[in-house]
């Protein structure tokens, strides 16, 4: 019962944060369309975004929560904080450090992000300005995804679920200073929003620090040290960068390729929207409730209920996700006329992006399985194993999108996204007999 309440309480909050999404997204294809300007924003966007997805949704929560409730079963509160001011102290140090970095080598990751815009001086420098803005809700967003970990490893959810849902406030209220100052379609409107974007950042932050001070857990600023702790840290996350960040990381892919097409970064934004949506609502939220069950599952008397717990969410996310995916390859079109066909983004808009969509949806069940099976995998310290399959399925998934990009263009793109995880063999942690990573069986 606990399962289903939590996955209840961030399915919820992940489901406002998407339709808060959505309305956003719709309000910006009638702000900025689907041309060069909008082209420019959405691969500046996308580097913090990822960044935010790679964090909140994959490797920091997935070597961060386990260690986490280690030192919460161990020591308690005192244990717990102390663990987490020295991670905290190494993680400000970093980040302050390769935000700089980025910042003056701004061309250059823009340039790998977005290769095709390089014959497009304008498009281009567009592209560096905006992302420059943005980028310091990387740091922002990896801070956010410490506390929102903490928050879940002692249960409470809520908060660190409802959070995200400020990015989408923000950037409304932007689109609307945008629609009433009548700079719609223009490069100003899309520096507004990139500024937005920026405060964004700092603002879900500050609401989890506010939580945190609630429930008694302020943390103190400490000297960065390389800590056994840390040390530890780095170990499970620098794999867990891969094997956490599949998705994302093949959507990367994705935008390079792409970035050599006119407007196909946008059909694949406006794809991944709404593609994103079951995904988060049911795969994220799953996930991000099975890792710190699980790990506590692993360390109690009975850590064979851990199995249990995995099984029947599976079950539960697959129920949820093939209807949805199903909806998706069927009336893809219609979905995205809908929702998006209207002032800039016109009818042949729609059915370019509706193929896209048509396309992800079919990896999506794949998807939100990797989503079920990884805590199980993180919640043992292992992340080495997910890493291996995530490789794999990287290397089929550059291989298919530039295969598939000369006769299908974008849509080559989203089906290689798809295929990807299916070509490597997904499958259950180990049981574990009595500890936890005592396994009787491999995979």
């Amino acid at each position: 019962m606990n399962l289903l309440k939590n996955f209840a309480t961030v399915g919820v909050a992940t489901l406002v944060s998407r339709v808060l999404g959505f309305a956003r997204d719709v309000f910006m294809a009638t702000m900025i369309g689907s041309g060069p300007i909008a082209d420019a924003f959405f691969v500046a966007f996308r580097l913090p975004n990822l960044f935010r997805r790679l964090f909140a949704e994959g490797a920091f929560n997935a070597a961060f929560v386990p260690l986490f409730a280690r030192a919460v079963e161990e020591g308690g509160a005192p244990r717990a904080r102390a663990f987490a001011e020295e991670i905290l102290a190494a993680l400000l140090f970093t980040l302050i450090l390769v935000t700089a970095l980025a910042e003056l080598a701004m061309p250059v990751l823009v340039y790998a992000l977005a290769p095709g815009f390089a014959d497009d001086p304008a498009k281009f420098g567009l592209s560096v300005d905006m992302t420059r803005i943005m980028f310091p809700y990387l740091l922002c967003m990896s801070l956010t995804a410490m506390a929102s970990g903490m928050l879940n490893s002692m249960g409470r959810f809520a908060l660190a679920g409802f959070v995200p849902s400020l990015l989408n406030v923000v950037l409304v209220g932007a689109l609307a200073w945008i629609w009433l100052d009548g700079t719609a379609g223009t490069a100003e409107a899309a520096f507004v929003l990139s500024w937005a974007v920026c405060a964004a950042g700092f603002i879900q932050l500050g609401a989890l620090v506010i939580g945190l001070r609630a429930i008694g857990f302020s943390l103190r600023p400490r000297r960065p040290r390389m800590t056994p702790g840390v040390k530890r840290l780095l170990v499970l996350g620098v794999p867990g960068v891969i094997a956490g960040g599949i998705t994302q990381i093949n959507i990367v892919v994705g935008t390079i390729i792409a970035s050599t097409q006119a407007s196909a970064v946008s059909y694949l934004y406006y794809a991944d929207r709404l593609y994103q949506l079951p995904l988060g609502v049911v795969g994220v939220a799953i996930g991000v409730v099975l890792l710190p069950d699980i790990t506590r599952q692993l360390r109690s008397a009975t850590p064979e209920t851990a199995i249990h717990t995995q099984n029947r969410a599976l079950e539960f996310s697959m129920a949820l996700t093939l209807p949805a995916a199903v909806a998706l390859m069927v009336v893809p079109v219609e979905v995205i006329r809908v929702l998006f066909e209207r002032g800039a983004f016109t009818a042949a808009d729609s059915a370019a992006t509706g193929a896209a969509l048509a396309a992800y949806a079919a990896g999506l069940p794949a998807f939100v399985a990797i989503k079920v099976f990884q805590p199980g995998y993180f919640a043992r310290e292992d992340t080495k194993t997910p890493t291996i399959h995530a490789g794999i399925s990287m290397v089929v998934n550059v291989g298919l999108a530039l295969a598939l990009f000369p006769a299908f263009a974008h849509v080559g793109i989203a089906a290689a996204t798809s295929v990807a995880p299916g070509s490597t063999r997904c499958c259950s942690p180990p049981v574990c007999c009595g500890a936890a990573r005592s396994p009787r069986t491999a995979c």
